[in-house]
């Protein structure tokens, strides 16, 4: 059984904590750290059978019990409690985006490389059944050689002001899992981004400097050309829909709902909507990445999504913002020139 430590003990935190201890298998979570820990979290803590809260996330580094930390602070935090942690030498899952900046993220990667520790990025996508059903057709063979893939992802509704500010922007926010997409769903490399971009949704996305509304267009390095198209609100609830198409035919994913009930009538057909957000669409996708991250320990095998896999969406995010700001097309090299990759 394998020892975990939660830093962080927000959303995406109580996420990890829930979907281990009623999941994962290999694992258990000792400790839960939070600066701002309070009586409610000791709360659900203690309900999940975690045993320690603290609001000293040292006490998880300084514990040989725990073998591994799972990053759940805030963006800011991620690069720098992911050194430390593999400093201590602990096996790190980190949530998604490693850092906004490209610098610290290949620190980063030193600092795994130096340690020989296991390294994860959470892009939960990768583990949920839909799209992991799209990849291993893509994978073995049956849409042929890949021409255009689509992927549509839209919020139901825009994150607050006060996040949009320090979000990154949304091709580092948002976008991210979607750029994460085309390079897992193709298993090819992204050379070129094409982006528009615009405010639709909310007047003050544009007053913080953001858009909130795009469309992508990718160039692979294997010949297909990618699509993505994004919103940051969908009135109909969270889109998440994904299509390759190829010279032998074509793999397609639609939401999720509740159920898949339609009922007929003499005034239409009505179906469910789509999930409302994340935590419902993706629950069993964040036990399933954390489960095969704790394998990865237990059978000293590669982490599913490596320290790379959390730079390169980076870059292609960067791509993006420059595309929108110069409305031209920029490829991947020119981001890798900037930071010496």
């Amino acid at each position: 059984m394998i020892k975990v430590g939660i830093i962080g003990a927000g959303r995406i935190g109580h996420v990890h904590g829930e979907s281990i201890s009623k999941f994962v298998k290999h694992a258990e979570v000792k400790t839960v750290a939070d600066p701002f820990m309070n009586e409610k979290t000791e709360a659900w803590a203690k309900s999940l059978g975690i045993q320690k809260t603290t609001k000293d996330y040292h006490e998880i580094l300084n514990d040989p019990e725990i073998e591994a930390v799972l990053i759940c602070a805030s963006t800011d935090q991620h690069s720098p409690l992911s050194i430390e942690a593999l400093k201590a030498g602990k096996h790190v899952f980190c949530e998604k985006p490693i850092d906004h900046d490209v610098e610290k993220i290949k620190e980063v990667l030193a600092a795994v490389k130096e340690s020989g520790k296991k390294y994860q990025v959470g892009f939960n996508r990768r583990f949920d059944h839909n799209f992991r059903a799209v990849r291993e057709a893509v994978a073995s063979g049956k849409v042929g050689r890949q021409q255009i893939i689509k992927i549509t992802s839209r919020d139901p509704e825009p994150p607050s002001i006060d996040y949009v500010k320090v979000s990154g922007g949304i091709f580092l926010d948002m976008t991210i899992h979607d750029f994460d997409m085309v390079r897992y769903l193709s298993g090819a490399e992204v050379e070129e981004v094409y982006a528009e971009g615009s405010v639709t949704v909310d007047p003050e996305i544009g007053k913080a400097g953001d858009i909130d509304t795009a469309v992508i267009t990718l160039k692979l390095d294997n010949g297909a050309t990618a699509v993505i198209d994004n919103c940051r609100a969908a009135c109909y609830g969270y889109d998440q829909r994904a299509e390759v198409f190829g010279s032998q035919g074509c793999v397609a994913i639609t939401n999720d709902s509740d159920s898949n009930a339609v009922f007929s009538g003499k005034d239409g057909v009505v179906a469910e909507k789509p999930m409302f957000f994340f935590l419902e669409r993706y629950m069993m996708a964040y036990a399933k990445e954390v489960d095969e991250f704790i394998e990865a320990i237990v059978n000293d095998t590669e982490t599913p999504v490596t320290a790379k896999d959390g730079l390169e969406p980076v870059l292609i995010g960067l791509a993006a913002k420059k595309s929108v700001e110069e409305h031209r097309p920029v490829k991947i090299d020119e981001i890798r020139k900037v930071y010496g990759l």
